[in-house]
């Protein structure tokens, strides 16, 4: 399980647009039967599978047969949104579900999405959008979709915007923390944690050159909060998990069975539990030993390879960035 962020994300970066990884993914949307999205509430889940040139949306009963199916041309998925297989697109009350356009083989010009009424599977609008967007998060009654925007080839620059869905335009302003000093917020996103009523997504992130942080997005009000983590040891981010408490009031960061930090939703105040020591280490078991599949090797495997590959990522697109000027040079 713990090579299990790693492993997603290398296969990401091998799928992606030349070197896919950086700033907030980009995660790509997901199709097939066990990759289902539904909320809670909601009697019913949808998936999305491959059909040729096109895509079959599927409703089903959580623990029944299809309900109902439409066709849609062109290949779509369910928007993904961490390394850990977390998927986003359907809007609290159930009403609202969007696609998105699988990635080529080239950075993307032109993002397509789909916008489903459900239960009821009727196709409501065909976004087509100028640029590279993924799907971020849906508003609880389907009225904002959040994106992330990369304006140019160079996904360590990204900016965070809001299509309006009931007025069918996206809006002009990025949606930022008002506090922030202008930092990018760059790195993986590796889980999230949402509200009970759908208002609020946090998101957790890992960062090779900075302490990790969780983006707090109020997907009703337009806005957002940055909140950085710096007594967590990054080591333990890739496996890391965020849960709500009774009431949304605490969001905690667990890792490996044990809670890392808590923060307080409302002041966004955080609190650093104090950890036991760590255990000796013990010899490898030998061959013929018997272990227990639990409290195996600690050895941060995902946190390593997401480092690797944004490693990679830079290299690369800092060499394509030199070929592009020695051509300009010629």
């Amino acid at each position: 399980m713990r090579l299990r962020v790693a492993i997603v994300a290398i296969g990401v970066g091998l799928a992606w647009p030349g070197v896919a990884l950086g700033a907030g993914g980009p995660v790509p949307p997901v199709q097939g039967a066990g990759n289902g999205i539904s909320v809670s509430g909601s009697p019913y889940q949808y998936v999305a599978l491959p059909a040729g040139r096109s895509t079959v949306v599927q409703q089903l009963k959580r623990t029944g047969p299809v309900q109902s199916s439409i066709r849609v041309p062109g290949q779509y998925g369910i928007p993904g949104v961490g390394y850990n297989g977390q998927t986003t697109g359907l809007s609290a009350d159930g009403g609202t579900l969007v696609l998105a356009d699988l990635p080529g083989n080239s950075t993307p010009r032109t993002t397509r999405l789909i916008v489903i009424g459900g239960p009821d599977l009727t196709v409501r609008e065909r976004i087509v959008l100028r640029g590279w967007f993924t799907v971020d998060a849906i508003s609880p009654t389907g009225h904002f979709l959040y994106l992330i925007h990369y304006p140019s080839a160079d996904i360590s620059k990204y900016e965070v915007r809001a299509y309006d869905l009931a007025h069918h335009r996206l809006l002009r302003a990025p949606i930022v923390d008002p506090h922030d000093r202008g930092e990018a917020m760059t790195g993986f996103a590796v889980t999230r944690a949402t509200s009970r009523d759908g208002r609020w997504d946090y998101t957790l992130y890992i960062r090779s050159n900075d302490v990790p942080f969780i983006h707090a997005l109020d997907t009703v009000a337009l806005r957002a909060v940055c909140i950085d983590l710096p007594s967590v040891n990054q080591a333990d981010v890739g496996n890391a998990t965020l849960n709500l408490g009774p009431g949304g009031s605490v969001l905690s960061i667990q890792a490996q069975g044990r809670t890392l930090a808590t923060v307080d939703t409302a002041t966004y105040a955080v609190t650093r539990v104090a950890q036991r020591a760590p255990a000796p280490i013990r010899p490898a078991a030998a061959r013929g030993d018997q272990t227990t599949g639990g409290g195996g090797d600690s050895t941060p495997w995902a946190v390593l390879a997401l480092l690797l590959v944004a490693g990679a990522a830079f290299a690369v697109a800092g060499l394509s960035a030199r070929r592009r000027a020695r051509a300009r040079i010629t």
